[in-house]
């Protein structure tokens, strides 16, 4: 089982650093050179919402990156717009310029044509499903620091 496990780790890993390899050939392929892949998944996980910086980061995970470098990045480059909230002067929300909303839509329709193109790997709707399935019980089980004490025996 625990050569299992860190399969996964090990795949769970590569897999996140592959998807960021082609988020940059779409955008090199669309000649934007003021946005690096990590910022467009930031975009994308925008999309056309309003999203507090809290909330952003709660929405994805930005490998190696600090959230608010990029936003005051893609805000300079013209890609998000960020405003006080009216609520909490403490807080920030941000949403896509039309620039970022392009990036955005762009991306779906990459993602799109991605899940079009599964059936020609025999990746059926229902294998999805088991995957996701699976690591959404490893995510819970992660996030539950108990779960992950509860069968540590203390040391002699």
């Amino acid at each position: 089982m625990k050569s299992k496990y860190l399969e996964l780790i090990g795949l769970i890993e590569r897999l996140h650093r592959q998807c960021l390899e082609v988020i940059k050939a779409d955008l090199d392929r669309q000649g934007i050179r003021d946005l690096n892949n990590v910022q467009a998944l930031i975009l994308f996980n925008i999309g056309e919402e309003e999203l507090s910086i809290g909330e952003l980061t709660q929405r994805g995970y930005y490998l190696g990156s600090n959230v608010s470098y990029n936003v005051k990045k893609m805000v300079e480059n013209g890609y998000l717009i960020q405003e006080r909230s009216p609520h909490d002067r403490r807080s920030f929300h941000v949403r896509a310029a039309d620039k970022g909303v392009a990036v955005y839509r762009n991306l779906s329709a990459l993602f799109d044509q991605h899940s079009t193109q599964l059936g020609d790997i025999q990746l059926s709707p229902e294998g999805l499903e088991a995957a996701n399935h699976a690591l959404r019980r490893v995510q819970q089980f992660w996030s539950t620091p108990a779960s992950m004490a509860r069968n540590l025996s203390p040391a002699a």
